[in-house]
């Protein structure tokens, strides 16, 4: 393993022995070759350090005892050397074609660009069975399939995209935004990406080159929805922060989409309090009022018309031919 790589590729882990495996194996199968591979394991009490003591030299191994993804996030961020950062989770698999075209990408867009995005399959979401794409969920797209996306803190201001495991980013960028949050337990990933977008436009490439997998094991997304009161009491706080960055910036309609959907949260908070109640009557209340709530949502939405993906090509990259175009 070379002593400065091009890549450093960051894999926390608790207990998931019974996928982390694949999840390697899918990065040593990179078409990029010039990366390093550190797992951090935190603290995990399964066989999970049998698994990984498999690989040998191919990968680099971090024992800490348990304090949440984001440490684990930030201790391999600590020991990595790499100028370029990629983060993958232990139970998501990466198409062998991802770090080479980031990489690729990031080298033909300026050094203010912190990062670069890509799409995901996201298989199984609502436990139905479907694949769906990322970015058709977070309802962005653009007719080029590659390039420069301009309004990135616009729309994250008004939805999440999925972050983690798609994006490829510039260690300086991710140093000057102060990594990850370790007091988030969960929506750490949107904490962060919408600091980086404060730092500049980012690049994206529309083709899924991540899959996303929801039954692979005890995810954190899974566990983060199924805890709702602290998701949205972090999204608040997340949320409060952004505001406190921007309030003097002149950016009107970025504070003004903060500020809705800082409501929308804490409405949100209101009936996962009130959801908590044990009576048959309160939980149909709930219902009605989560109804009321989706509805009103919708409705606010369509009618404010929510920030569109605005993007533009960059040297050497096609436009998309309509076939190819996200939906």
């Amino acid at each position: 393993m070379r002593n400065h790589p091009g890549v450093s590729v960051i894999i926390p882990t608790f207990n998931r022995a019974g996928v982390i495996g694949e999840t390697i194996d899918s990065v040593l199968a990179q078409t990029y070759r010039d990366t390093e591979i550190i797992v951090v394991d935190d603290g995990s009490t399964d066989d999970t350090a049998e698994k990984l003591s498999k690989y040998g030299n191919r990968i680099r191994i971090v024992y800490q005892e348990n304090a949440g993804a984001s440490a684990a996030r930030n201790r391999g961020i600590e020991v990595s050397t790499a100028k370029i950062i990629a983060f993958q989770d232990s139970d998501d698999l990466w198409k062998p074609t991802k770090l080479e075209r980031q990489v690729s990408l990031l080298a033909r867009l300026d050094t203010s660009v912190p990062c670069c995005l890509c799409n995901a399959i996201m298989q199984n979401l609502y436990g139905d069975g479907r694949e769906l794409l990322s970015f058709d969920i977070s309802g962005i797209s653009s007719r080029y399939p590659e390039g420069l996306w301009l309004n990135v803190t616009e729309v994250l201001a008004s939805r999440s995209v999925l972050f983690n495991q798609t994006v490829a980013v510039r260690r300086e960028a991710l140093e000057r935004v102060g990594g990850f949050d370790p007091e988030l337990r969960n929506a750490e990933d949107y904490d962060l990406s919408l600091r980086l977008s404060l730092v500049g436009p980012w690049g994206f490439i529309a083709e899924p080159l991540t899959i996303w997998r929801a039954g692979a094991s005890n995810s954190l997304s899974k566990m983060a929805v199924q805890d709702q009161i602290r998701l949205k009491q972090n999204e608040i706080k997340i949320f409060e922060r952004m505001l406190a960055r921007v309030k003097d910036s002149g950016q009107e309609r970025l504070v003004r989409l903060l500020n809705k959907r800082l409501e929308e949260f804490r409405r949100r908070l209101a009936l996962a309090r009130l959801a908590q109640a044990k009576s048959g009557g309160a939980q149909f209340r709930v219902n009605v009022l989560y109804a009321v709530e989706n509805y009103r949502t919708r409705i606010a939405d369509k009618l404010s018309k929510l920030p569109k993906m605005d993007t533009k090509p960059i040297a050497g990259v096609r436009s998309a031919s309509p076939a190819e175009q996200l939906v």
